[in-house]
């Protein structure tokens, strides 16, 4: 069974950063996985921010994250990161992680491309 946790989210002030991790168990970094972040802010829908492959670590960014988001990935600890910096207020959503299978490149940054989802991690940002 594939699942997905998601960790290091919190409380930080406007300027800081987060290193959110997200840590995989049901298939391990030598298969084809595509594994992505989103976020959803309050009383918004669901927005793609990164994605990167166990296949060769290849990303994709959404403009929005282009800059001061970076995704990486832990072959060995089955985790990928999202380091978040420059945080402002309007950073402010619940970060989820999810994965696909069965592709060596990258994805469209959107939902119905992943099937697999974890529980979320709430971020906020303070003024």
């Amino acid at each position: 069974e594939v699942q997905l946790v998601e960790s290091g989210g919190g409380l930080v002030q406007a300027g800081g950063s987060l290193r959110l991790s997200c840590l995989v168990s049901g298939f391990t970094f030598d298969e084809a996985w595509v594994i992505g972040w989103f976020r959803q802010a309050p009383g918004k829908g669901r927005e793609g921010l990164s994605c990167i492959t166990t296949y060769d670590g290849s990303t994709n960014y959404a403009d929005s994250a282009k800059g001061r988001f970076t995704i990486s990935i832990d072959n060995n600890k089955n985790t990928v990161f999202l380091q978040l910096d420059s945080l402002k207020h309007e950073d402010t959503a619940v970060c989820y992680c999810a994965t696909t299978f069965g592709t060596e490149q990258v994805v469209e940054l959107s939902e119905v491309e992943f099937e697999y989802w974890g529980q979320g991690t709430q971020g906020t940002v303070s003024l």
